[in-house]
């Protein structure tokens, strides 16, 4: 097929490769001077990574062509699914046990920005993997295809189909004409925020190490944390609201916090679904408190502490603890299971429904019941003053009943291969509704906040780590392969 010319494809997941490779120096740097013992495994992962996307790249001659859209599509699949094999590498040849089902799944985990994990005790891994693990979430949050646009022109490459298949949410606000600027810009604010958290953890008291793991998985919404207690490790209020903040940050649109640092403040503020969003977090953090203060013994403080705190690592799916709340009241248990299903905003590095499709779910709902009232009157849904469109309205409809079709046919098929007598339907629900939302904890007992998925059989973690794949490129844009328009000449 000729739009489906795999020359362009070939070339683009050869130069993505080489960067990834290019990306493992950084932990094996770390192991050449602290941890020898496992630097010459990285660093046969690492050169044959480069060398072998290198090779890719140079035996396919580029194009000067723009890609078509089934060849955007297939790209971004193909280079997400080629980045968590590759990423993968360090787990499977680092002699640290990981059995193959184990690296994927711990690659495709950190890539989407998932964050559940399958390792039993992070005390055991070297500091080196541990690195690598933050580093795959910081490069999954933004985006590895976002990363490569900035680098396109010098393969000859247009990005523009790219970047909405990778970007395929309600919203798309740009922030620069040229797309290559657009990627270059989003990518110096998440570098900023990164490094602003780093210097103040550490300034709060976390070491550097720590400091910059936490860092790169807090923007990226991931929740990869450096202890086994995540957060709950530091007993320190400081850590734990700066941590609540630049969560919250993250799950913000990037192009309102680029306004934002261009001084048009008010007019960010005045978003509607940040301001939904925020209203959100406070009505949920503060109830739930109250409910704290008055079913446990947690002082006011601590109770809205971790109320605060467990709300926005949920909604911006981040998935950081300080506490095992799925010990705590009954009903908080139920609420946080339904936030599984939120996410933060669109054009975030957050994961799940985000909350603009919400938004435009709940005002078209309305509409309906003033329509049937006033059936002959013109009745349109309008954000920030603008007219939604009925083929936004249309793909939100259509996204929200996908959603729940795959966590339908997800729960289906983890009640059927997870052993029997052992587990309940609600640890397969909420396997599912975390790695489609890409939160990471689940809620259930046998895999809540406090455990791993270690015990998910192997057929599980495939599946789970294709319904992460699917949840970060929000549904259309995998699912869309699977469809026989798809496939058929135009």
């Amino acid at each position: 097929m000729r739009n489906l010319s795999l020359k362009p494809i070939i070339s683009i997941l050869g130069v993505i490769i080489s960067c990834v490779g290019l990306l493992m120096l950084i932990p094996t740097i770390y192991a050449l001077v602290y941890e020898p013992e496992i630097s010459a495994s990285l660093i046969g992962v690492t050169f044959c990574t480069v060398i072998g996307g290198g090779i890719l790249y140079k035996i396919i001659p580029s194009e000067k062509t723009n890609l078509s859209k089934r060849q955007s599509y297939l790209v971004v699949i193909l280079a997400w699914i080629t980045t968590a094999i590759v990423s993968a590498l360090p787990y499977f040849f680092s002699d640290i046990g990981f059995e193959w089902s184990r690296a994927f799944f711990e690659s495709m985990s950190g890539l989407t920005t998932t964050g559940a994990t399958v390792i039993e005790d992070l005390t055991q891994i070297p500091h080196s993997i541990l690195l690598w693990r933050s580093l795959t979430q910081w490069l999954g949050g933004m985006g590895i295809i976002v990363l490569t646009i900035a680098i396109f022109p010098l393969l000859g490459l247009g990005g523009v189909n790219l970047f909405s298949a990778e970007s395929p949410g309600p919203t798309s606000i740009k922030l620069h004409p040229r797309v290559k600027e657009t990627a270059k810009r989003l990518w110096q604010i998440y570098v900023g925020l990164t490094l602003l958290l780093t210097f103040l953890l550490f300034l709060e008291g976390m070491t550097f190490f720590n400091a910059v793991n936490h860092a790169l998985t807090t923007i990226a919404t991931g929740g990869f944390s450096t202890h086994n207690e995540s957060m709950g490790y530091y007993d320190s209020p400081l850590i734990h609201y700066t941590i609540i903040l630049f969560m919250f940050l993250a799950g913000m649109n990037y192009s309102l916090i680029y306004l934002s640092l261009k001084g048009s403040i008010k007019k960010a503020i005045q978003n509607a679904e940040l301001k939904s969003y925020f209203r959100v977090v406070m009505v949920l953090a503060i109830g739930i408190a109250v409910l704290l203060v008055f079913h446990t013994d947690l002082s006011s403080e601590l109770a809205f502490r971790s109320s605060l705190f467990h709300v926005v690592s949920l909604m911006t799916t981040t998935g950081y603890i300080i506490s095992d709340y799925s010990i705590w009241y009954p009903f908080i248990t139920f609420l946080f299971f339904c936030l599984l299903f939120c996410g933060a905003s669109s054009g975030s590095t957050s994961g799940g429904i985000k909350v603009v499709r919400h938004l435009v779910f709940a005002k078209n709902t309305l509409l309906e019941y003033k329509r049937m009232l006033h059936p002959n009157a013109i009745l349109r849904i309008r954000i920030d003053n603008a007219l939604v469109k009925p083929t936004i309205i249309n793909n939100v409809l259509v996204f929200l009943l996908t959603y729940l079709l795959v966590f339908f046919v997800g729960t289906t098929l983890m009640v059927s291969i997870l052993p029997e007598n052992s587990l309940t339907l609600l640890d397969a629900a909420s396997l599912v509704a975390t790695s489609l939302g890409n939160v990471g904890p689940a809620i259930g007992g046998k895999f809540g906040p406090t455990n791993t998925f270690y015990e998910v059989p192997t057929l599980g973690k495939y599946i789970l780590s294709l319904i992460m794949l699917i949840g970060r490129l929000e549904i259309f844009t995998v699912l869309i392969i699977f469809t026989p328009y798809f496939w058929k000449e135009n």
